[in-house]
């Protein structure tokens, strides 16, 4: 079996369109939310892409790699220079600041799921009334 190799021997990255633009949005620390608005599309489009449901049209693709500063050729085809992975000189504080971020999230998605559930409770007692 032959193995694809790039211009410098090296493999092609093997993730999918949508794997290489949600990475590479997510490296860049930039929101769904904010590529939406600056592609004019949707964040539920945009979702769409990351997952492979779907992909952008060829102008969505340049406003993408303008917006996102990235190789065109390495996000369609995995081939050419990738994004830079910005966790800094020191991973440990990376890894930390990741970790408090999901801290917050599990935080307020608790205190979302408290809300619905006084919410049901609510709902349920006027409905036996």
């Amino acid at each position: 079996m032959a193995v694809i190799r790039t211009l410098r021997n090296e493999p092609p990255d093997a993730d999918t369109l949508g794997g290489r633009l949600s990475r590479t949005r997510e490296s860049k620390g930039i929101s769904v939310a904010l590529v939406a608005r600056r592609v004019g599309v949707k964040p539920k489009t945009i979702l769409e892409w990351e997952s492979d449901r779907s992909e952008p049209s060829v102008e969505h693709l340049t406003l993408i790699e303008r917006v996102l500063d990235v190789n065109l050729v390495w996000l369609l085809h995995g081939v050419g220079d990738a994004p830079a992975d910005d966790i800094g000189p020191d991973p440990l504080l990376a890894i930390a600041a990741q970790l408090e971020k999901l801290q917050k999230m599990h935080a307020d998605t608790g205190q979302i799921i408290e809300r619905l559930q006084r919410e049901m409770r609510r709902l349920a007692e006027e409905r036996e009334l």
